[in-house]
C-alpha cells in the first residue's frame, strides 16, 4: 500500500505527536503508512502525489481569514505552499481530507468565504448530516446525528460554489463539505478523543481559546463527551483510498 501523507503545522511537540498518533490509531495505519511533514518546521518539499494514497491536513494555530498584514512570515509561507499543492490536488481530484484547518485552506482555495461568523468554543457539539451527507460514501456507517469536538475562531460562512455541504450544527452550518468526488474538509476534529482534547487544552491554554484561569473548567466540561463516531470518517477515508 502506498502511504498516506499528513501535513501538520503545530509547533508544540506534545500536541503534534499526539495528533499524529491519533491519525495512526483511528486510521488503523502503521507508522510507515502515514508520512508526516511538519510545515512549521521548514519549507514544504516537492510532493509527488503518485507516491501517496491520499492527503490529510490537520488542525493548525493559523487562521486563514486573518488579514495578510497580521500574519507571520511562517503562516504566509505555509499558506502559499498549501495553495500551490492544492492547485494540483484539486485539478487531479486527488484524495484529500482536511480537519479544521482544512476547511480554511480548501474552502478559500475554492472560492468560499471563511470568516469569524461561526466560530465555536472548545467542546463537543451535535453534528447533523444533510441529505447529501447521508448518501456520501465517506460517511458510511455514520449516524444522522453524532457528537464531535470543535474549537475554532473561523469557519465557512459561504460555501464554495462547487462544494456540497455534508454536515452542520446549530452553531456552525458547515461542519463538513466535499469538492468534486474526493476532496473533503471537516470543521470538527475526526481525530480527537477526550485524552487528545485534554492535552490540547493544556498546551493551548494561553492561545486565546478561553481565559487561562478557566482551563480546569473547560477540561471538566469535555471529560464525559462521547465522540466515538467521528473517527469512523478517518477509517472510511483510508479504506476508500488505500491503494
Amino acid at each position: 500500500m502506498k502511504p498516506f501523507l499528513l501535513l501538520a503545522s503545530r509547533a508544540e511537540d506534545t500536541a503534534a505527536d499526539e495528533e499524529y498518533e491519533a491519525f495512526l490509531r483511528f486510521g488503523n495505519l502503521l507508522p510507515e503508512q502515514l508520512h508526516r511533514i511538519r510545515l512549521e518546521a521548514g519549507p514544504l518539499p516537492r510532493i509527488d502525489l503518485d507516491r501517496y494514497s491520499g492527503i490529510f491536513v490537520s488542525g493548525s494555530p493559523f487562521n486563514a481569514s486573518d488579514p495578510d498584514s497580521t500574519k507571520s512570515e511562517l503562516q504566509l509561507r505555509v499558506e502559499s505552499e498549501l495553495g500551490l499543492l492544492l492547485d494540483e490536488v484539486v485539478e487531479r481530484d486527488f484524495p484529500f481530507l482536511g480537519a479544521c484547518y482544512g476547511v480554511g485552506t480548501l474552502g478559500r482555495h475554492q472560492g468560499g468565504t471563511v470568516d469569524r461568523q461561526f466560530g465555536e468554543a472548545i467542546g463537543a457539539v451535535d453534528i447533523k448530516l444533510t441529505e447529501d451527507g447521508r448518501l456520501d460514501p465517506m460517511l458510511a456507517g455514520v449516524p444522522d446525528s453524532f457528537s464531535a469536538f470543535v474549537g475554532h475562531r473561523e469557519a465557512i460562512s459561504v460555501l464554495p460554489p462547487n462544494a456540497v455541504n455534508l454536515a452542520g450544527s446549530s452553531t456552525c452550518p458547515v461542519q463538513m463539505f466535499r469538492v468534486k468526488e474526493n476532496l473533503y474538509a471537516t470543521q470538527f476534529h475526526p481525530e480527537l478523543d477526550v485524552p487528545g482534547l485534554l492535552t490540547r487544552i493544556t498546551v493551548y491554554r494561553h492561545a486565546g481559546y478561553f481565559p487561562p484561569e478557566e482551563a480546569d473548567a473547560v477540561r471538566d466540561s469535555v471529560r464525559g463527551a462521547d465522540v466515538s463516531v467521528p473517527p469512523l470518517i478517518l477509517r472510511n477515508f483510508v479504506l476508500r483510498y488505500a491503494r
